[in-house]
């Protein structure tokens, strides 16, 4: 009875950084930097689905990161390059990130889904950014302001475009969404999602297997010209609970899944273990209000959308991972999810270094 999944990566934190204040699951409030004031929306469906609190990423940093969240699988070579990835940093979002030495030989997980004869769309995974300025003489990537206006209609200053980084994903990546490049708004991001998804509507069908990715929860940090960590993280809340809403509405409700996972858990603690992250299965046919304690990682959600689409196992991790069944119930609610608006600025930028007053901190 489901016929479509989505399946949402994200960057970069750990249980506690965003759940840790949360009573009903473990957590610890001391490690929680990202809470409900800023990611209203991952908390809210946490409340109104399940609340994964024993969930792990497979990889580490984006290198393997986004291998494991596709392949489930990381290279000998790619394990053996972490001493200062000297051939690439294989991430696969970038100029440097391709490198087929990276790449499981058993394909990716869209590969798997082709051999089944299933329709796939893919947003910014694997997809190179082409970000430019309209006007040629301007050079280098436009900066998030700039970015920003042109997604709020200010301006039309800047061009948001993307190019394969796998030949064989062309045909079903849109090259107007852009995948890594923190200077594109996820907002952005979510109107070109939900634009498509009112097309599909009026065409009446909708992919099997839709990968959306949704980067900008990875943050800047506190460079100059970039928006603070808390704007970053709100940007993806706000963007990822306004794209499972437009789903929740969607005439394809009824017979969809939605899981979203970090590609790695790279930038924060976690009182239980650094691979510890923030995970979401959401649909008409999961609990509701529901605490799922049981082990799970990123070969898991893998596992899971297999079953669903009924695709094979890749390799030995996935085949051997746990499915998902206890994130499940056969009494569906297809109530639909209603997002929360973000109560952080979302172009709050970081202060120049010189504003700080600690002359080691400006340092």
């Amino acid at each position: 009875f489901i016929k479509h999944v989505v399946y949402v990566i994200k960057e970069n934190r750990t249980y506690d950084q965003v759940f840790g204040a949360l009573q009903r699951g473990r957590g610890r409030a001391d490690l929680c930097i990202f809470g409900a004031e800023i990611t209203p929306n991952q908390h809210k469906l946490v409340s109104e689905f399940v609340l994964l609190d024993n969930t792990y990423c497979s990889g580490i940093l984006s290198a393997d990161g986004h291998q494991w969240s596709t392949t489930a699988f990381s290279t000998d070579y790619l394990e053996k390059s972490f001493a200062g990835f000297p051939r690439s940093y294989p991430d696969g979002m970038g100029e440097d990130g391709r490198d087929a030495l990276a790449y499981s030989p058993a394909g990716f997980i869209w590969d798997a889904a082709q051999a089944k004869g299933l329709t796939i769309r893919n947003y910014g995974e694997f997809m190179m950014p082409k970000v430019r300025w309209r006007d040629p003489a301007k050079k280098g990537v436009p900066p998030f302001l700039a970015c920003y206006r042109t997604w709020k209609g200010e301006s039309a200053d800047v061009i948001f475009e993307s190019a394969p980084a796998i030949e064989t994903i062309r045909e079903f990546s849109p090259a107007g969404y852009v995948g890594w490049e923190m200077s594109v708004p996820d907002q952005a991001r979510a109107d070109f999602f939900l634009k498509e998804l009112k097309q599909f509507e009026a065409q009446g069908t909708f992919p099997s297997l839709v990968i959306v990715c949704l980067p900008n929860d990875h943050t800047s940090g506190t460079s100059p010209n970039c928006p603070t960590p808390a704007a970053c993280v709100a940007d993806g809340d706000l963007a990822f609970g306004r794209i499972v809403e437009g789903l929740s509405r969607s005439k394809f409700w009824k017979e969809m899944a939605i899981f979203a996972i970090e590609d790695d858990p790279q930038a924060g603690w976690d009182h239980v273990s650094g691979y510890r992250t923030t995970a979401f299965c959401i649909g008409p046919h999961v609990k509701r209000g529901a605490v799922v304690s049981t082990q799970y990682n990123t070969t898991s959600l893998l596992r899971t959308m297999e079953q669903i689409l009924g695709i094979p196992p890749m390799n030995q991790f996935d085949a051997s991972a746990t499915p998902m069944f206890d994130c499940f119930t056969d009494q569906a609610d297809y109530a639909p999810y209603q997002s929360v608006p973000n109560n952080i600025p979302l172009d709050r930028m970081n202060p120049s270094p010189n504003a700080i007053r600690d002359p080691v901190l400006r340092q």
